[in-house]
């Protein structure tokens, strides 16, 4: 790759000339600086990002670091953040932890990878980013990211257990709202819920928006019909087996993979799900449009949870003395819906 000293020795300037076309200062003349930019093309030269923000005060860069790029809501987050930093002259650095790969589900729950996390950090630091958003890859309280670090920080995707570090996620009560609403609307009174994990905060919220659906709509409200899964599939299996004994006309399973398991077990009967029984999910991960039928879910907002972080973020950075309102964003998930549900006539 061609330096300056090439471009300056071949345009027949000096290294501050061709310094102060690069970054479009006053004092070079016309002519002068349209030779500069053609041997610039010519010689394909490209200038270091990281240089020149060693330079500056303001390198109009952030750090993005993923827990794992893998996770299926991480790669959508990421390209809302990026979506906003390039509609705001912005850039960003991506670090991936890849703790998912490291140590699978573990992680969520054991601390054993704090001192990755606070490497990440510091490296980003030396890279003199501006400010960091920490992508989690499991909506939850995140308790290694370093106090009193000295540039702003958001968690998306995540909590932080420091109150003045905001975060952006998505309103899992909402969506169990809507779209248990959803099914009352279509005639459903008897509905099966099969939860994710007793400890989750998915599970808590989603069960809220459940129970408020029915109360909202005069529908008393059953713990029998609450089925405690684990996120897997065989949960689904296993849930919705117990539910259609007891006369459930729709279920609806917190999360697309458990509804998976739904699908087997209703094929396994000869029924069909949309006539026989109405299902529901959450997430919008992409099997649930392969299912036969294709299956009415919540989709998370992920892109927008992205461009929040950023927004909050960049805010953060700009006007560093502004207190902000809000600690907590919470942004509404969209119904998708498709095939997955019968209506009943009341």
């Amino acid at each position: 790759m061609a330096s300056i000293k090439e471009i300056a020795k071949q345009s027949g300037v000096s290294i501050a000339t061709v310094s102060n076309v690069i970054n479009d200062k006053p004092g070079v003349g016309e002519d002068t600086k349209k030779r500069v930019l053609e041997t610039i093309k010519l010689l394909d030269y490209t200038p270091n990002v990281i240089a020149k923000n060693l330079k500056q005060k303001n390198s109009k860069t952030i750090g993005i670091i993923t827990e794992d790029l893998t996770v299926f809501n991480t790669a959508e987050i990421v390209d809302g953040i990026n979506e906003y930093c390039e509609e705001h002259d912005y850039q960003f650095v991506l670090g991936n932890l890849r703790l998912y790969r490291k140590y699978d589900k573990t992680f969520y729950t054991e601390n054993n990878y704090y001192s990755n996390v606070i490497e990440e950090f510091k490296m980003m630091r030396s890279k003199r980013v501006e400010g960091i958003i920490y992508v989690g890859c499991h909506c939850r309280e995140i308790m290694c990211i370093p106090d009193n670090f000295k540039i702003p920080i958001v968690t998306a995707y995540s909590y932080s257990s420091n109150d003045e570090i905001p975060s952006v996620i998505f309103d899992d009560e909402q969506g169990a709202y809507e779209i248990t609403c959803k099914l009352i609307n279509s005639g459903h009174r008897n509905i099966g819920l099969i939860c994710g994990l007793d400890k989750s905060m998915h599970t808590n919220q989603r069960l809220i928006g459940y129970q408020r659906a029915l109360f909202d709509n005069k529908i008393l409200y059953n713990p029998k019909l609450v089925y405690s899964g684990d996120w897997e599939r065989k949960s689904g299996y296993e849930g919705s087996k117990r539910l259609l004994g007891l006369g459930v006309t729709a279920i609806f399973a917190m999360n697309d993979v458990m509804a998976g398991g739904v699908y087997d077990y209703i094929n396994e009967l000869e029924l069909k799900i949309g006539k026989d029984i109405a299902l529901v999910g959450f997430d919008n991960q992409q099997v649930s449009e392969a299912y036969t039928p294709a299956l009415t879910t919540v989709a998370l907002p992920l892109s927008k949870i992205g461009k929040k972080s950023a927004e909050v973020l960049i805010e953060m950075i700009q006007n560093p003395q502004v207190i902000l309102s809000d600690k907590t964003y919470k942004i509404y998930c969209d119904l998708k819906e498709r095939y997955s549900i019968n209506t009943i006539e009341v």
